[in-house]
């Protein structure tokens, strides 16, 4: 078993046998579920707390969970034979005697010989878990298990010994009846952490296991999905489920991609546009061409960042471990403390009352609750999350998330679609729009920005043929330069024309009034000479208003940041609500406006799509990545929302919220529970009451607030978002 302090998550790879099981699962982790910084190359228990170790990326061909099979059987047999043992103690006080036919020799003899596999067999893991703990100076709740029901047979063993034909005193139904309660309390516990992992399972199970391959010569043949390969062709029949990530290449359909990204509308998909594996075609045929397989299809890198998030720590868990450490001594010395006070004022037997109440003060108290609190509603919470199109990067950004005071938006691909439009096109006399449409379009056939994409669009729609590019330069926020044909071409906002001495008046006016209208403008020069411009329209999202307005009355104030021009950010920004707008901002000087913001107390979330929003989106106390943007701005990102839609930034707050109130209320359990229920094991209430609490009560009650605990964080899976 080792430590690593690395939160680095296990490799996600094509799998030999099915294109469903993506997960390596030769190179597996496990990892703790309450210190995910132990891992382990193969199964075992964790030497802090003591709890099975799970695997760190969840893997279809393991179904079976070796530990919960196990646990349930000796669960089973303990209760059949502590069911005997019960009848022996304590069946005189509901009437049943056995004294007519067995002596209370024979009796106290069988309930050894039927407590004795229950005790050695089936709390055998809890005694393996305890003397782990103390030789790891790790004490955990299966120290106190352990030392409670060794205390309870050992001292019933010993008086059975001394004097045979005891009848009062012995309590090797305690112990039993003890073990057989902590055992149902692990088995309800392992079957509800399993459920935890139902919406990454759930993920595993939707890419189908075989396509329809198109050869080059047009044959068709159905193969397994484990076999394709980037740049294979697909045919996707209505009501196939699409295998793998691609783009459309011909046909036009409806796909529900409500699985991946939570919107129950179909999205209708014609050519270029991308599609996600494990998403239905609902109705027309379409021909795609595969992108990406394995590790690098959307799905795998889901599933791996939602494994790592869910083992990721919330700030709120370092309280939790500093006063889990000091538990469990505590506990020992309350144990302690109760003996002597019972052993030296208690009534008589004095031995016996003191204990029992301390057995019952240690088997009561449960760290394991206060240590599930945080963890089990961050796994479920993550998992609802990836089920609703949103991927978030661990465990603190949920914690700050919730306290959000701002949230700064990009425009093109985050307010808009997207999907821009040319619309405009003028140019001076000499020049043809063809001819200036060409140089514009070589320019940008290599960009991945929306913008570019509109320009090479219109040219692949007029039949331009674009011009071999020469000394090609980038400048981010501004535009680009290079050579074509020998001339030196400038494309871009007015920012780079003016940094090169470039006279843009004969364009001023005619360009401010398509501003006016919502375009976004950009200019063309051929040798220092301006031949005209393009306006470029880009409408806003249909869900962009509305969503802006429920986060305001929600006290969350908007602000749009963008390279764009004054009067275009203006008009876009009127329509999606935004009254706060900054305009003509350089990527890092977004970065600036961000760190401005929280110098000044805000707690900032920053929401774009492209390059040039990674350093704003990184400075950000949270970053939110449009999916449907580069790679580089989801690598940046603190959450990524696969649909691309803002209303997504609503849900993902809307889950902090839930998450970390399900997260308090888990904690107030479990502290209230330890805090009443210790005290009263130890008798507090007897002087006062005559009430005394059971070990066997103080098990049940023991198991069922890890279970409760784990209860409650389930409830998060039906959460609205």
């Amino acid at each position: 078993m080792e430590k690593n302090e690395n939160d680095s998550c296990c490799g996600l790879h094509q799998s030999a046998s099915s294109q469903s099981e993506i997960v390596d699962t030769k190179n597996q982790e496990y990892i703790c579920p309450m210190h995910p910084e132990i891992r382990s190359p193969k199964p075992g228990d964790c030497p802090i707390c003591g709890m099975a170790l799970e695997l760190h990326t969840i893997n279809l061909q393991i179904s079976e969970n070796i530990e919960l099979k196990e646990m349930t059987n000796r669960f089973w047999v303990s209760a059949i034979l502590t069911i005997f043992v019960t009848i022996l103690a304590m069946g005189p006080m509901i009437g049943i005697s056995f004294d007519s036919i067995l002596s209370k020799n024979v009796q106290n003899w069988m309930q050894f010989l039927f407590s004795t596999p229950v005790v050695l067999w089936g709390a055998l893991p809890f005694f393996k878990k305890g003397w782990q703990s103390i030789i790891h100076k790790k004490l955990n709740m299966f120290t106190l298990i352990s030392i409670g029901v060794g205390i309870a047979y050992i001292y019933s063993f010993v008086l059975l010994f001394i004097n045979q034909n005891l009848s009062k005193g012995l309590y090797f139904e305690s112990a039993a009846i003890i073990t057989t309660l902590v055992l149902l309390g692990q088995v309800l516990e392992l079957r509800a952490r399993a459920q935890t992992q139902d919406s990454i399972k759930a993920l595993l199970h939707l890419l189908p296991d075989m396509a329809n391959l198109i050869h080059p010569d047009g044959k068709e043949e159905q193969i397994f999905a484990h076999n394709i390969k980037v740049g294979d062709i697909l045919r996707i029949r209505p009501g196939e489920k699409i295998p793998i990530d691609g783009i459309v290449i011909d046909g036009k359909s409806s796909i529900d991609e409500s699985m991946i990204t939570g919107e129950s509308m179909p999205v209708l998909k014609e050519k270029d546009a991308i599609l996600i594996g494990a998403t239905v075609n609902t109705t027309g045929s379409l021909m795609m061409r595969v992108t990406k397989v394995g590790e690098e299809t959307l799905i795998a890198k889901i599933i791996q960042r939602v494994s790592v998030a869910q083992r990721s720590r919330a700030p709120i868990q370092r309280l939790v471990d500093v006063i889990s450490s000091y538990f469990v001594p505590l506990v020992l010395v309350i144990a302690i403390i109760t003996f002597a006070v019972w052993f030296w004022v208690g009534p008589e037997p004095k031995f016996v009352f003191a204990t029992i109440n301390a057995v019952a003060v240690l088997i009561i108290a449960c760290p394991c609750a206060l240590g599930l609190a945080t963890p089990m509603s961050i796994m479920v919470g993550m998992g609802k999350g990836a089920s609703s199109g949103i991927l978030i990067k661990n465990a603190s950004v949920l914690e700050v998330m919730e306290k959000m005071t701002i949230l700064v938006v990009d425009k093109t691909g985050t307010l808009t679609e997207g999907k821009p439009a040319l619309v405009t096109i003028k140019t001076i006399d000499s020049v043809t729009e063809e001819a200036f449409l060409g140089y514009a379009a070589s320019l940008e056939k290599g960009s991945e920005h929306p913008l570019a994409q509109s320009i090479v669009k219109e040219a692949e729609k007029r039949g331009i043929v674009l011009k071999n590019l020469g000394h090609f330069e980038s400048e981010t926020g501004k535009g680009v330069k290079g050579e074509i044909e020998g001339h030196q071409i400038v494309l871009g906002n007015k920012a780079i024309f003016d940094t090169l001495g470039i006279d843009l008046s004969s364009f001023l006016e005619v360009s401010e009034k398509l501003r006016q209208e919502g375009q976004t403008i950009v200019f063309l020069a051929r040798n220092n000479k301006v031949l005209g411009l393009l306006g470029i329209e880009d409408p806003i999202k249909e869900s962009t208003k509305d969503t802006l307005k429920k986060l305001q009355d929600m006290n969350i104030k908007v602000m749009m940041v963008t390279g764009d021009h004054e009067t275009t950010a203006r008009i876009i920004a009127e329509k999606a609500g935004i009254k706060d707008v900054k305009a003509g901002i350089l990527p890092n000087h977004k970065a600036d406006i961000v760190k401005a913001l929280k110098t000044n107390g805000a707690i900032v979330a920053m929401a774009g799509d492209g390059i040039n929003d990674a350093p704003a989106l990184s400075e950000a106390d949270i970053g939110i990545a449009m999916g449907t943007g580069t790679d580089i701005a989801i690598e940046s990102a603190d959450v990524t929302l696969v649909k691309g839609d803002l209303i997504g930034i609503l849900k993902a707050y809307s889950l902090s919220k839930n998450v970390m109130r399900n997260i308090r209320q888990n904690l107030f359990f479990a502290f209230f529970y330890n805090i009443v229920g210790v005290p009263i094991a130890a008798g507090i209430l007897y002087p006062f009451f005559g009430i005394l609490l059971s070990p066997m009560i103080a098990a049940a009650a023991m198991s069922l607030s890890s279970v409760s605990v784990i209860l409650n964080a389930l409830r998060l899976r039906n959460v609205q978002t």
